[in-house]
């Protein structure tokens, strides 16, 4: 049982609602699910679908073949029709669409009408869509009463019992009309957490003892804001909606100088405006996170769309040289984890650290059983009250052995905390003499940076522990890449390297990953860039050359099927 469902239409036309409702349904009936989102830059109309797949067993990727598509307008027909698979349907409104198709693979619903009569408008034709999607694949309506109440909740009960009342309507209607239905769904397992890339750094930063967030809205990153927006007053997290992003990152350093913990979000242009700020960062050893959710540049670029194409900006980005550390997790599990390790070590290291994501994570919508909480680490690296005011004396950039100077919070004791921009003695006031200077550089860099670099995790090893095919990718190629391993024979002896920790650049000690590269025949570096970023990256910290490349910048995501097609290829001409 593998099943994909495309919900197409214009912006506007609820697509996003339909594709969440029925991607909760399914988790919450115990079914794996993955979706994926495609749209345009644009309030309304174009053309956007969002895609749901389903299993009974886990799924991290999009198919090529789609077996409903819920078409809300006529280029959703026209640009998917040859995308249905050999006993897939097409459900559309004759009556809508002003259109009507003969062909057996089509059915056509009275959306509208059946919204009118059952549920009071025809506004809630979606809710119609969404019954009769239930109602094709056999699972039973009544899981929706509590989406639907949340859902509907701003609109009152009355709101809420049409959309039931419609979303039955069109159960029923598949239910008792739709001959040429076939899908069988296996047994199903207890219901699933459901949860997006965004939603999932925004649950760590949470959980990581955030209390300031401050962001412009840019596309894929705003859905971290709204993520914490949403908890802030449960938690007691101030949000600011920031005039730019040169605000934003000035204001997240402001209140982790005064001592909380704080982040910012964004994505490739306001990063480019960040950078000054991140160079601050480095230079008063302000701890930091900032989100950056990669879309296709350059400029504005292809805003709602995918890429990988901001890992070197995020390498280099800044003036000077100061340590960071840069994570790039592959799922939502991975983004919860590693946005409470970048906080943790942010502010244990005094550095700034990114979460470097994408909108094709940013917005997928993943399954999983629960996850450990125990994992999530907080420790509290600040100097405070008592502890700080016990002090004869406090220097905020006190040499020390490892270089870590003590984290004093400002007005929390008769000692002065200060800091500057400018380059600084101990006691945080500018200076210009050489010494100094080569003493600062020491403390800040070359004292600090071994001590991160051994708190890098190696990549994951997935598949054959003695590979002679290896593909290797980072960030959000993580489930196509794990799924097209899955794909081969045993005896191919295939298995992946996911890199989700890449700054400062993995060693071999924990894990030697090399001498794995080096002892496969055939090893294929897979990103969504042009240039191949990562494997310039690898090349320059370890001398190593992939002997293939796979990318990917048509601001589209890899599907299994696409990915498997390339895969293949290239083994069968090795």
């Amino acid at each position: 049982m593998d099943y994909s469902i495309k919900i197409g239409g214009e912006a506007g036309q609820g697509i996003q609602t339909v594709g969440d409702t029925l991607a909760l349904v399914l988790a919450r009936s115990g079914y794996h699910v993955f979706t994926h989102q495609d749209y345009e830059s644009r309030i309304r109309g174009g053309h956007n679908f969002f895609q749901v797949r389903l299993s009974a067993s886990p799924v991290s990727s999009s198919r090529d073949k789609i077996d409903i598509i819920v078409a809300f307008d006529k280029e959703s027909i026209t640009r998917h029709e040859n995308e249905l698979s050999e006993n897939g349907l097409i459900i559309y409104d004759s009556a809508v669409l002003k259109e009507k198709h003969n062909a057996a693979h089509f059915l056509d619903i009275p959306f509208a009408s059946l919204a009118t009569e059952k549920g009071g408008n025809k506004i809630m034709a979606n809710s119609v869509a969404i019954g009769a999607v239930l109602g094709m694949l056999g699972i039973k309506h009544h899981i929706l009463s509590d989406i639907m109440c949340t859902t509907f909740k701003k609109g009152g009960s009355d709101v809420i019992q049409g959309n039931l009342n419609a979303a039955a309507a069109g159960h029923a209607w598949t239910s008792e009309n739709c001959s040429r239905c076939s899908f069988s769904l296996d047994k199903a397992s207890s219901k699933k957490i459901l949860i997006a890339g965004n939603d999932a750094i925004g649950l760590g930063a949470i959980a990581s003892g955030l209390k300031f967030y401050s962001a412009y809205p840019m596309t894929p990153s705003t859905g971290i804001m709204n993520y914490i927006a949403g908890k802030g007053e449960e938690y007691g997290i101030i949000v600011e909606q920031a005039e730019d992003e040169i605000a934003a990152i000035n204001m997240a350093l402001g209140a982790s100088f005064a001592g909380v913990r704080s982040m910012t979000g964004t994505s490739g242009g306001g990063f480019a405006l960040m950078v000054e700020g991140l160079s601050l960062a480095g230079m008063t050893e302000t701890p930091v996170v900032i989100a950056l959710a990669q879309r296709p540049g350059p400029a504005t670029g292809l805003p709602t769309r995918t890429e990988q194409g901001d890992l070197q900006f995020a390498l280099y980005s800044a003036h000077g040289e100061f340590p960071r550390v840069i994570f790039a997790p592959g799922n939502p599990e991975q983004a919860l984890y590693l946005t409470n390790k970048a906080f943790d070590l942010a502010e244990k290291y005094q550095i700034p650290a990114i979460i470097i994501t994408d909108q094709y994570l940013a917005d997928s919508l993943w399954t999983f059983d629960g996850f450990d909480l125990d994992k999530l680490k907080y420790t509290d690296y600040r100097l405070r009250g008592e502890a700080l005011e016990s002090l004869e004396g406090y220097k905020r950039h006190a040499f020390t052995d490892n270089g870590i100077s003590p984290l004093g919070v400002p007005g929390d004791s008769r000692h002065l905390v200060v800091t500057d921009s400018d380059e600084h003695d101990e006691d945080g006031h500018i200076i210009e003499d050489a010494e100094t200077r080569n003493k600062m550089i020491d403390k800040r860099l070359f004292r600090k940076l071994p001590m991160i670099r051994q708190e890098i995790e190696p990549p994951l090893l997935y598949g054959d522990q003695n590979p002679a095919i290896v593909l290797i990718g980072w960030g959000s190629t993580y489930g196509v890449m794990r799924e097209s391993v899955d794909t081969f024979p045993r005896e191919k002896r295939v298995a992946m390297l996911h890199f989700s920790e890449v700054c400062p650049f993995p060693s071999t000690e924990k894990f030697d990953y090399l001498k794995l590269l080096k002892g496969a025949s055939i090893t294929i570096c897979i990103e969504n860039n042009a240039t191949g970023q990562f494997a310039r990256l690898v090349r320059t910290e370890t001398g190593y050359e992939f002997s293939h490349r796979i990318n990917r910048y048509d601001g589209r995501p890899f599907t299994l099927d696409s990915l498997s097609g390339e895969l293949n290829a290239i083994i069968a001409g090795n």
